[in-house]
């Protein structure tokens, strides 16, 4: 004789279960799980619970919260996983999630544009209680105020037309005033920005824009250009371009590059390797992001390190006040960088 396949011996109960089991409807076992003191009496508590006891019963943590109107998920959408900033920003705001009870669900743009309604819609999905976008905010696709589902956003690092909503980012206008005084004081005359291409990202624009307000500040003791390259350039192409950069400042210049992001540190980097040259001789260097290669790279690359785990938190704590009940404008927060000084722009 077969015996009965564990699965099927050892189901797992049911609320109903645990009704029947203590001869009361399925509305008195959740008021004993939600308001047991208040609703029931000592009688039929009593019933309830050893009824639990006796089938083992858990309950689903997803069924309770939604029960209040709540699934403790926050949704998370990025336009790149593979970027670091991404990451880093990811890690803060999945500790301040964590601390707070909620759990964190990312979705991947993998910097396709058109997918943002998407995102958001799979995510809803899943009753999020609100969102964090880190998104590349423009595009057929892109999010606005009609598709969040009724639910709270807070932005970060880049703004969205169509979005009303808090916004957390670096302090790009200050941080890159720092980078470029940093440079002419060292005695750097030409400087070239390096940026992907800005195709309206609000981060690339503001980056770009405070560094022509920096060169036109200067006046016409220092010289500043700006460089777009986009996937499809190669190194060659590149390194093409700061050949171009360095003859066009003539043998005194002293020419020096500024990356706007640690994906561009790493294509200068490879086309610096190219020509052969080393940093703080041939070519200055100052890249926004911090990525832990950095100092790895003859004699030490200067970057802006961006307070990722900061900024994380931040947006998940602005997150977490809107959905519990704050109202208001939205908020703007700008954290500030820290400068990190290695051989690659100091002068020589």
């Amino acid at each position: 004789m077969n015996s009965p396949a564990p699965s099927a011996a050892r189901a797992r109960p049911t609320i109903a279960d645990v009704a029947a089991e203590a001869g009361v409807s399925k509305a008195t076992v959740s008021r004993y799980f939600n308001h047991r003191e208040r609703l029931l009496s000592p009688d039929i508590a009593a019933r309830v619970e050893a009824a639990i006891a006796k089938l083992a019963y858990v309950p689903s943590p997803m069924a309770q919260a939604l029960s209040h109107g709540r699934s403790r998920l926050i949704g998370l959408v990025v336009a790149d996983i593979t970027n670091p900033y991404s990451v880093a920003v990811l890690r803060g705001a999945e500790k301040a999630c964590q601390e707070a009870g909620y759990l964190v669900m990312l979705f991947n743009l993998g910097n396709d544009r058109e997918r943002e309604r998407a995102a958001i819609d799979a995510l809803a999905s899943y009753q999020v209680d609100g969102f964090i976008l880190n998104t590349l905010g423009q595009g057929e696709g892109l999010a606005d105020v009609n598709t969040l589902h009724g639910k709270p956003a807070v932005l970060v690092d880049r703004r969205h037309a169509g979005l009303d909503a808090d916004f957390v980012a670096l302090d790009n206008e200050a941080a890159m005033r720092e980078t470029c005084a940093h440079l002419v004081e060292q005695g750097w005359k030409s400087l070239l920005y390096v940026t992907q291409p800005l195709h309206g990202v609000s981060s690339r624009l503001e980056r770009t824009g405070a560094f022509r307000a920096c060169m036109a500040a200067q006046g016409p003791k220092v010289r500043g250009r700006v460089l777009e390259i986009d996937a499809q350039q190669g190194e060659d192409a590149l390194a093409r371009a700061l050949v171009d950069f360095r003859e066009r400042a003539g043998a005194k210049g002293r020419c020096a590059v500024v990356a706007g992001n640690s994906v561009v540190t790493l294509r200068v980097a490879a086309a610096v390797a190219r020509l052969q040259w080393t940093f703080g001789q041939e070519l200055g260097f100052v890249g926004f992001d911090d990525p832990e290669w950095a100092p790895l790279i003859r004699p030490g690359l200067s970057t802006v390190a961006q307070p990722t785990d900061a900024i994380g938190q931040r947006a998940a704590h602005c997150l977490l006040e809107r959905i519990g009940g704050l109202q208001g404008a939205a908020r703007e927060n700008l954290l500030p960088g820290t400068l990190i000084v290695r051989g690659s722009s100091v002068g020589a």
